[in-house]
């Protein structure tokens, strides 16, 4: 593994100033096993002899990369007690350069949109202005030709949202991902709005506390009750993403052997939809409306109904890979089109202007969908070498939300 270097830099009479990385660079050398450590030792340093809050925050993301989640948020609230505005990246052309504002609340990287990775390339400008209760209501947002709501659908983001929401309604100037259409990505939520559409499939999905789920677990509650349908239910933590703490129970036994192996206080559960296909192999697809297109960013293929990717299935059987790179390629010819009802339903009944959503295929030829978010992470750094095909791809996807950008901008203020 390499050691992540990045530049300190001196000017006359300034102490020195640090250069971040930022999260997408940050995120390509974590993805290539890449050390982190001697970077954050050096942040740690240089934040210890000057008051540098860019080095803070990025301090704060390697510590994420690392998984030392509440060091990482202590030191993202020093950084953000020093200011509350960062510049994350200038444009290469001087002349007149697209000026996107994007708004984030506080927290951990699962807390807002990851549009650095999506951004990494293109020829804006962008600024981040964190908001929280801790903002003044009165407070002026930078200069820009187009905003960017950022912040996601968790139960820590309500009071950003809403106060998102309150500065956003005196903007003059195209404000994408609107704040109230947000909170309908939750997983209960994303039920509510999507369940009952033709040509969609979702599992009914509740969320209970953990006092009601270990009423199920002995009996007292029947889960049936409140779903449609029975054991084996699928259960995770709210707040939960990536497959973290999530498990299929097949009885009260399994369901109260996992409630009391954790200490969370609430849990979405949900009916199992056995989505295999017919060669016994589970397949899952990535996909992003971008302004009410779809692209495809990936496709994951296992034994496993929890699917995860990348993961060592991809890698070691190359008809795999072959398979998801047949769909890049046939992608808009062939699946959006037996699937466009369905699509156009989702970008019209979410009305945001950027959002991606994890889905299958039924048996019966409908979109199951698992999870509907703006928050899903979207990037290109898997192994070249390995995966060939994605690069191209994944270009259409950036390029889309570069032209979303600048269309936003040039048909604003």
């Amino acid at each position: 593994m390499n050691p992540v270097q990045t530049p300190l830099t001196a000017e006359a009479g300034h102490p020195p100033a640090y250069q971040p990385l930022g999260l997408a660079a940050l995120l390509r050398a974590a993805t290539a096993g890449n050390d982190l450590t001697p970077l954050g030792e050096r942040l740690l340093a240089h934040s210890q002899r000057y008051e540098d809050p860019y080095a803070l925050l990025e301090l704060s993301l390697v510590l994420q990369l690392k998984y030392q989640k509440a060091s990482a948020l202590t030191v993202q609230n020093l950084a953000l007690q020093m200011r509350r505005h960062y510049r994350l990246k200038s444009a290469r052309s001087a002349e007149a350069p697209v000026k996107v504002l994007v708004l984030k609340s506080p927290g951990d990287l699962m807390a807002n949109t990851p549009f650095e990775c999506l951004v990494e390339s293109a020829d804006l400008q962008v600024d981040v202005l964190y908001v929280d209760g801790d903002l003044p209501q009165d407070a002026s947002l930078p200069e820009h030709d187009v905003i960017l709501v950022a912040a996601c659908a968790l139960d820590e983001n309500a009071d950003p949202l809403a106060r998102i929401a309150a500065l956003t309604r005196r903007a003059d100037c195209r404000v994408l991902n609107r704040p109230e259409r947000i909170s309908h990505t939750t997983r209960d939520a994303a039920y509510a709005l999507l369940g009952k559409v033709p040509g969609i499939c979702m599992a009914h999905t509740v969320r209970l506390s953990r006092e009601r789920i270990l009423e199920a677990a002995s009996g007292t509650f029947d889960l049936s009750d409140v779903l449609d349908g029975h054991y084996p239910f699928i259960v995770r933590p709210v707040g939960s993403h990536a497959g973290q703490g999530l498990v299929k129970v097949s009885d009260g036994l399994d369901l109260a052997r996992y409630v009391n192996g954790t200490d969370v206080q609430e849990y979405y559960v949900a009916p199992f939809i056995d989505y295999s296909s017919a060669d016994g192999l589970f397949r899952k697809y990535r996909i992003v409306m971008i302004e009410g297109a779809p692209f495809v960013c990936h496709m994951g293929i296992s034994r496993e109904w929890m699917v995860h990717y990348p993961y060592v299935e991809m890698i070691a059987h190359p008809e795999r890979r072959e398979e998801e790179a047949n769909l890049m390629a046939s992608f808009d010819s062939d699946f959006a089109v037996r699937h466009r009802e369905a699509l156009r339903m989702i970008a019209e009944t979410t009305d945001l202007d950027y959002v991606g959503f994890d889905c299958a295929e039924t048996s019966d030829g409908r979109l199951l969908i698992f999870e509907i978010a703006t928050a899903m992470v979207v990037h290109d750094m898997d192994d070249p070498d390995t995966f060939p095909y994605k690069a191209s791809q994944m270009r259409r996807v950036f390029d889309a939300f570069h032209q979303m950008l600048r269309r936003a901008a040039a048909g604003s203020c």
